[in-house]
């Protein structure tokens, strides 16, 4: 979280809030915005560092100096058309335990049948034939020598999950027999051919397609895959990140003092960046250091660079400087969403890009998803989540022009919208499941709005 830099009195930073967005709906300037017709230039709206930075449609100028406000539904569609210009790194095999959240490089074919023997599903008594059964004074349990067979009118106790004796014909669950005072087993219920017996492949054969390439490791998969035999996994390797934190006024530990403040970045990004899928190299704390900037970009070997803060045109934001010095390709540079307007993805090397976060931490989380989150999914290989929509639950406040994203709580089927939701601010999202994406002019209660769930669900946050 940076500090704002210097703004006029009483303008919030990153941001229009609620009143200057209404404020700017009732400005009968607005109706000679170019948005709605011919007239006067666009009405200039306050970035995250207190510039004026003109608020323009796409295809219009923004900045004076040829930037364009790229339209958020675009924004994410470009970070995904990066990622997928990059050449996809070699698959890899790794031991089941540090598989989880990647994703299947290759189809996971049985190694053998499962189960791989006739097996009991039960606990109670193996049986052949009709009875009443002499029972056998031996049990049969799961993992040992193989059972000598029965023969009709025998029966020998058995566990669940042990090999069932060659010619048992049904296994009588232990509540559904009982025995007489010479030792005999009666059932109290029919014994149906084949009952509570799992049959040698009834899940599958070995060499069975259990699982196509694309499919995201979670924990049952795991599991499966160990029941089918593999010691390893052939995935697709995450994706490499590393975070530059930015800003003079952030310290690491203890209370905000003398106009320092604390810095939530390193905490919050790299699990966020974990749960997206990516593997984290490093978090480097770079202050406002232009020369520290430039060194850590040039001499970064990750697929995915995330800075934080630096992304306006103030005294002290060094990262257009520093992209435009390397010869970066910009391919995004504003994006028309509230919070986090001032956003940033360039291509830095022609297997690398850099994803500029605003210093606001709600603003930053919009980046995160507008733009880290896109790019990631794909160099990750992971399938794109349906979108869905809820209902609202209440009014919600929209930019005049631009998506806004809001945190949401899920109640009853419908998405609850949070208070706390202003760009430096992390109580609201800290509490909600999802960001509800919210059309330019806001939304009444009940209309349906689309939803960007929060990855917390997702296999593989805790992974490095």
């Amino acid at each position: 979280m940076n500090a704002p830099r210097a703004r006029p009195p009483g303008q919030d930073a990153d941001d229009l809030d609620v009143e200057e967005a209404l404020a700017l709906v009732k400005d009968p300037r607005s109706a000679s915005d170019p948005r709605h017709g011919h007239g006067t230039p666009a009405v200039p709206a306050p970035t995250s560092e207190g510039e004026n930075r003109t608020h323009a449609p796409a295809g219009a100028k923004g900045r004076g100096d040829g930037h364009t406000a790229t339209p958020w539904p675009q924004a994410r569609t470009t970070a995904e058309r990066a990622a997928r210009s990059v050449p996809r790194r070699a698959p890899v095999s790794v031991s089941l335990d540090a598989a989880l959240g990647l994703v299947l490089a290759a189809p996971l074919a049985a190694l053998t049948d499962l189960p791989s023997f006739d097996t009991s599903a039960m606990d109670g008594y193996a049986v052949a034939g009709p009875g009443p059964w002499d029972l056998r004074e031996e049990r049969v349990l799961a993992g040992h020598a193989t059972p000598e067979p029965l023969i009709d009118g025998e029966a020998v106790r058995i566990a669940t999950g042990a090999r069932i004796p060659q010619d048992a014909t049904a296994v009588l669950r232990s509540e559904h027999g009982h025995l007489d005072d010479k030792g005999r087993l009666h059932a109290t219920r029919e014994a149906v051919h084949g009952q509570d017996i799992r049959p040698r492949g009834q899940e599958c054969r070995s060499g069975d397609q259990l699982l196509p390439a694309g499919a995201l490791v979670t924990p049952a998969v795991l599991g499966l895959a160990a029941a089918a035999g593999y010691d390893t996994l052939t995935v697709v390797p995450r994706p490499r990140a590393e975070v530059l934190v930015l800003g003079d006024e952030l310290l690491t530990e203890g209370l905000p003092q003398e106009g320092l403040i604390r810095d939530a970045f390193g905490p919050m990004l790299p699990p966020w960046l974990r749960a997206l899928g990516a593997e984290v190299l490093a978090v480097r704390r770079l202050g406002d250091d232009a020369k520290a900037l430039h060194k850590a970009i040039t001499r970064s070997d990750a697929d995915l660079i995330v800075t934080t803060g630096g992304t306006a045109s103030g005294p002290v934001d060094h990262v257009h400087p520093t992209l435009s010095r390397i010869g970066a390709q910009l391919l995004v540079d504003g994006v028309k969403v509230r919070p986090g307007h001032p956003m940033v993805l360039a291509r830095t090397k022609e297997n690398q890009h850099l994803v500029g976060l605003p210093g606001n931490p709600l603003a930053a989380v919009s980046g995160l998803l507008t733009l880290a989150e896109p790019l990631l999914r794909i160099l990750a290989g992971r399938v794109a989540p349906e979108p869905y929509t809820l209902p609202l639950g209440g009014t919600v406040h929209g930019h005049p022009h631009d998506t806004r994203l809001i945190p949401v709580v899920v109640r009853a089927d419908r998405a609850m919208p949070l208070h706390y939701n202003g760009p430096a601010m992390l109580r609201g999202i800290a509490a909600s499941d999802a960001l509800a994406v919210v059309p330019p002019g806001g939304a009444r209660p009940g209309q349906e709005l689309e939803l960007l769930d929060l990855p917390w669900a997702l296999a593989g946050m805790g992974n490095a």
